[in-house]
């Protein structure tokens, strides 16, 4: 099949949404599909090249702030990209620009066009609308306003993915129209598995965590929404010497955590580890004990699928979809999103079950086994021949009743 992908997110590994992308991309060259993305212009001119078996378009764009930008005059790239890739499918992964001006261009040229949703209200709301009276009151009409925008665009599709039933749930509560399909992220089981041979003190000293401590890892974006002040103060409510927290990513949030820090004398016990190069992570979470996700908008998390995959247990947040990937005292253990004791509480446990690790790291790992690439692509391909069929069968029915009638006026 000739598969197209587009959205605003693909070069950038530090959100979910490029990952899964770059991921599907790659794995469906890998499975013999031609594959294309259009993405926006890092240099704001329109470029194309191919990278690992896919190819990349990109079209022009003007930037706004905090990696954010507008595609401008895209129209001419998109319609000539369809034009030339003859796409038997278009997949957008989200409700933005880009994808809006390619679901455009494509319904009109009758192509099946599907999409995934990674997007939640939570991800802009909590890092614009901080605390305080008229955020509280801005809060309901403020994600109204974003679910009615991303439902515009996803209404008009075929189908729609989204991770786990968790999400195809709360998509079908918004007034999504067309089929949900619950399809992991997917999470590279042969590049993410646990290595019991790492030197483990090397890339501890390398990223300044301590030798001989219980490290506590989470890495992801560092935003608002992700929970990482609550970690942080339950980990001030501990009279702990023997863990350390590691915060790895980048993020808008990450000034106001450092000061937390140093509000709470914290600063010996969490280390920021900036921004971890893809290539350093499965040794990096290979180094750790303990997986923490503490957000409370995950609509899977493949941050967290990437650390099971490598053996460990989870410390997570239970709210939304992340219980679909933990279940307490098994491969780890949930606190309350919006409880700062109970997860000093949660965190109190984990340490007093120290000889239990290993078996929930176990346990993660075997979950994490029936997410693999390989099972992933291949229910995305059968997604994308189900829809393809359906409209050719459509097409089929709609013209058969018109042939009937021209045969029958002779």
């Amino acid at each position: 099949m000739n598969i197209l992908l587009a959205g605003q997110a693909y070069y950038r590994r530090d959100n979910g949404q490029a990952v899964f992308t770059i991921n599907l991309a790659e794995g469906l060259a890998g499975a013999g599909h031609h594959v294309l993305v259009l993405a926006p212009s890092a240099t704001r001119r329109s470029e194309r090249w191919q990278e690992r078996g896919v190819q990349i378009q990109t079209v022009p764009t003007l930037p706004l702030f905090n990696n954010t930008n507008v595609t401008a005059f895209a129209g001419g790239v998109i319609n000539a990209t369809l034009e030339q890739f003859q796409p038997d499918v278009v997949h957008i992964q989200d409700h933005y620009f880009l994808s809006r001006a390619v679901l455009k261009a494509a319904r009109a040229r009758g192509i099946l066009t599907v999409g995934t949703n990674h997007f939640l209200p939570e991800n802009l709301t909590d890092n614009i609308l901080r605390h305080g009276m008229l955020a509280t009151l801005l809060q309901k009409p403020v994600e109204h306003l974003l679910w009615k925008t991303m439902l515009d665009v996803y209404n008009q599709l075929a189908a729609v993915t989204t991770p786990t039933a968790t999400a195809a749930a709360i998509l079908r509560s918004q007034g999504i129209q067309p089929p949900v399909s619950a399809i992991s992220c997917g999470v590279d089981v042969d590049r993410f598995e646990p290595r019991a041979a790492l030197d483990r003190s090397r890339i501890r000293q390398k990223y300044g965590l301590a030798p001989d401590k219980a490290i506590l890892l989470y890495v992801g974006r560092i935003d608002r929404e992700k929970g990482l002040d609550q970690l942080i103060q339950a980990l001030a409510l501990l009279e702990r010497n023997d863990l350390q927290l590691a915060i790895g990513g980048k993020g808008a949030f990450r000034p106001e955590l450092e000061e937390l820090c140093a509000e709470l004398n914290l600063q010996q016990k969490v280390v920021f580890l900036g921004f971890v190069p893809d290539a350093d992570l499965p040794g990096l979470l290979n180094s750790v004990d303990i997986f923490a996700m503490p957000s409370h908008a995950e609509l899977q998390s493949i941050a967290t699928l990437e650390a099971m995959a490598s053996g460990l247990p989870i410390l997570a947040a239970n709210a939304r979809a992340l219980p679909e990937l933990v279940t307490p005292d098994v491969n780890g253990l949930l606190f309350s999103a919006t409880d700062v004791a109970d997860t000093a509480r949660a965190i109190e446990k984990f340490m007093r079950l120290r000889s239990q690790w290993s078996d929930m790291g176990a346990a993660s790992r075997k979950r994490a086994e029936h997410h693999s690439h390989t099972q992933i692509i291949a229910r995305y391909v059968a997604w994308y021949r189900t829809h393809r069929d359906n409209k050719m069968s459509a097409k089929s029915s709609a013209a058969t009743p018109q042939m009937t009638m021209s045969l029958g006026s002779r």
